[in-house]
């Protein structure tokens, strides 16, 4: 109701008005002069304050439980009344004043966005990327940074793309790495339609793995494929994934540099990249998903992340803007490996070297795994001159700072490609042509 203008148990009676008529028969005009001296603010001498209203004769009692009843009434009256007095005042303040909100332009009904923005890049992508899950009954823990958490008896989740029409689709190896021995593999498309796959050859040091659906769809729409090599630091860059299984997930970045020596894994199972490195946020479940770039071309592989723990690896950690993709290059050279023979090929040297030393380049170790020679007879470094404590410190032009790094290099090309290595032994430094040799399968 309206707001109450006096308290409960105060309300008084106003003091009648005077006669005018009354006080001009009585000969005093209207209103009354006021007195000569005013009496003191409050009263004085038991004089009225100033002001004071009459107050009229006492009116008759009322009986106690009536006049208990009436104030727990206009008690209840004033504290539901404050809130209702309030908002009647405001909603009629508002009345008054009123509130004007302008209008966009019509939106069409079928909105396009203009190509190579996110939105238009995205709708177009995602009915391409699928969701992965592996199981098994005995899973090893992923590796590369992205954490799908998979362990003993358990699944894991990550992501993939189609890469042909074919029904091939282009993943991390560590992502169904649990599956490859007599496990399952199911993927999952934007629109949830579900489908069996079977890995149909993956590349450990690669982290890379080809999957081919078992009823294919028609209408399968690849993914094109980008140039990784001609990729700049600043370009933007978009991520598709699964992250901690939430699919259909796109996050966008920049490229924040390109060649960074990566490794990821455990002693016994490592993998070696250049790669791309990425702030798009990148998190557990997005491995395998793809790095795309502002035309929508894939450019790398979602593959690790750098975690607060201050390792690439297995961390749980979510994203800090340090996120690393294999080149498509690399990865596509790895992928129609797989599909033609199930295995993968690496370039190699021919030399084994250290890999925990850092800062002073690839050291040859004095002796190979297993007491083999640290150079293979014969092979392209032992032709080209190399020996056992020969630091390789440039490939191709670039700096070499340990033995990950270089190995990530060599295993950006093919078996065949001439390189240069500069090298230095007895503190002189020479530089020779290595041409590339090959190993068929993961090492063991």
């Amino acid at each position: 109701g309206p707001y109450p203008q006096q308290g409960p148990g105060v309300a008084q009676a106003a003091a009648p008005a005077p006669d005018p008529a009354a006080a001009h028969q009585q000969g005093a005009g209207w209103p009354p002069p006021a007195p000569s001296v005013l009496p003191p603010y409050g009263g004085g001498d038991g004089a009225p304050a100033w002001g004071a209203p009459v107050h009229p004769a006492e009116p008759p009692r009322r009986r106690r439980s009536g006049g208990l009843i009436a104030a727990v009434l206009v008690a209840a009256l004033v504290a539901g009344g404050v809130g209702g007095g309030l908002g009647y005042w405001a909603a009629e303040r508002n009345d008054r004043v009123g509130s004007t909100t302008v209008s966009a332009a019509d939106t069409p009904k079928d909105l396009k966005r203009a190509p190579g923005t996110v939105s238009a890049v995205a709708a177009k992508a995602l009915p391409s990327v699928v969701t992965i899950e592996a199981k098994s009954g005995g899973a090893d823990p992923g590796i590369g940074g992205s954490g799908e958490g998979q362990g003993q008896g358990e699944g894991g989740t990550g992501t993939g793309f189609v890469y042909d029409q074919q029904g091939h689709i282009l993943t991390n190896n560590h992502v169904v790495d649990s599956a490859a021995e007599g496990g399952t593999v199911s993927v999952t498309f934007s629109n949830g339609k579900k489908y069996d796959a079977e890995v149909v050859g993956r590349a450990q040091g690669y982290d890379v793995a080809v999957l081919k659906l078992k009823d294919a769809p028609s209408g399968l729409a690849p993914l094109p494929l980008g140039d990784s090599e001609k990729v700049a630091v600043g370009d933007s860059t978009i991520a598709i994934g699964a992250p901690f299984g939430l699919s259909n997930t796109v996050t966008t970045g920049i490229i924040s540099a390109k060649n960074r020596p990566v490794a990821s894994g455990d002693a016994n199972k490592s993998s070696y990249m250049s790669a791309i490195q990425t702030d798009a946020s990148i998190n557990p479940g997005n491995s395998g998903g793809p790095l795309l770039d502002e035309r929508g071309a894939v450019i790398g592989i979602n593959s690790a992340i750098q975690s607060t723990g201050g390792s690439f690896g297995q961390s749980q950690a979510g994203s800090i803007g340090l996120g690393f993709a294999i080149p498509i290059n690399q990865a596509k050279n790895v992928a129609d490996q797989l599909i033609k023979t199930g295995k993968p090929v690496y370039p190699v040297i021919g030399a084994t070297v250290g890999m925990t030393e850092q800062g002073a380049g690839a050291t040859i170790a004095s002796q190979g795994s297993g007491g083999t020679p640290a150079v293979t007879p014969d092979g392209p470094a032992a032709k080209a001159g190399l020996k056992a404590g020969d630091v390789i410190t440039e490939f191709n032009g670039k700096p070499v700072d340990s033995g990950p790094t270089l190995i990530g290099e060599i295993w950006n090309h093919k078996p065949g490609d001439k390189v240069e290595l500069t090298y230095e032994r007895d503190g002189k430094a020479k530089t020779v042509t290595v041409t590339l040799g090959e190993r068929t399968g993961d090492s063991t």
